[in-house]
């Protein structure tokens, strides 16, 4: 895909602001939501997990846009900051309210302003004083350091060109001894050279995937201890999904190769001997 770094974020902010606009059945079921095409579940939903038996959760909040479950996963204690990457209309972060209760706090952050304000719209409408939405560039988060006990984000980082810069600044926001409940889509296996130049599966979490291998190394490389892998499962894009982006011979190489797509939750830690220069814990 020849373009740079700032074409793939704005092209993240114009389709997922599309979405913020639209319902999740309308995202799911309607013609593929926030594109032109016809056949079946838009790539952005065929991921997602169901929420709808957690405490916490608020359909207004629901576009099905997640792979994972990363709260379920994030040990959150009464009390705790949660700081929550790509928070979109605010799912993830209404659900993570109920485990940190009205002595904690939730702060979202989104790269889209459309997200943001439907994500406040539905705080202000659920009468929620302690969840906070923040616009900004998750590369270049809008907190200070040492901020949070917990960083969760849910298929998110997967559309970020620059992942070592987010780990980077998982690692600067979160206090020593704090940890990350990450679900996000990783690869195993190359996916064919076409997949780069198609929009739709970059913004659908798809393209823009690294190998699982190398998602673990930043981990490790950043500074982070105890990284587990918390739950693994194997994305199948259906045919006729497929078949609006790709033609029937790239199809064949792609399940010829045996590359797998894979949806994990991770999980990992700062140390608590953890100090980042110029960030007053020294």
């Amino acid at each position: 895909m020849n373009t740079t770094d700032k074409d793939l974020k704005a092209l993240v902010k114009e389709k997922y602001s599309q979405i913020a606009q639209q319902d999740k059945a309308y995202n799911a079921a309607s013609c593929c939501g926030a594109t032109n095409c016809c056949g079946g579940d838009e790539v952005y939903n065929i991921m997602a997990d169901d929420y709808t038996q957690l405490d916490g959760y608020h359909a207004d909040a629901d576009l099905g846009l997640g792979c994972g479950i990363p709260t379920a996963f994030a040990r959150l204690q009464p009390g705790y900051t949660v700081v929550d990457l790509g928070s979109g209309a605010g799912n993830d972060a209404f659900v993570a309210r109920r485990h940190v209760g009205p002595e904690g706090k939730v702060i979202g952050v989104d790269f889209s302003e459309a997200m943001i304000e439907k994500a406040r719209q539905n705080a202000d409408k659920l009468g929620y004083n302690n969840v906070e939405f923040r616009q900004g560039d998750i590369e270049q988060l809008p907190l200070s350091a040492n901020r949070a006990d917990v960083v969760l984000s849910n298929c998110v980082l997967n559309l970020v060109p620059n992942k070592a810069a987010v780990f980077a600044e998982i690692f600067r926001v979160l206090k020593p001894g704090g940890h990350f409940s990450i679900s996000d889509i990783v690869l195993d296996g190359e996916l064919p050279g076409r997949w780069q130049e198609v929009a739709e599966l970059y913004a659908g979490c798809v393209s823009g995937a690294i190998q699982k291998s190398e998602y673990l190394h930043i981990i490790r490389h950043t500074g982070f201890t105890q990284l587990t892998v918390q739950k693994e499962k194997a994305i199948v894009i259906p045919d006729e999904l497929l078949q609006e982006y790709l033609t029937a011979d790239e199809i064949a190489a792609y399940k010829a190769s045996q590359t797998r797509i894979l949806s994990v939750t991770v999980y990992a830690e700062k140390p608590a001997s953890a100090c980042q220069p110029g960030s007053g814990c020294c």
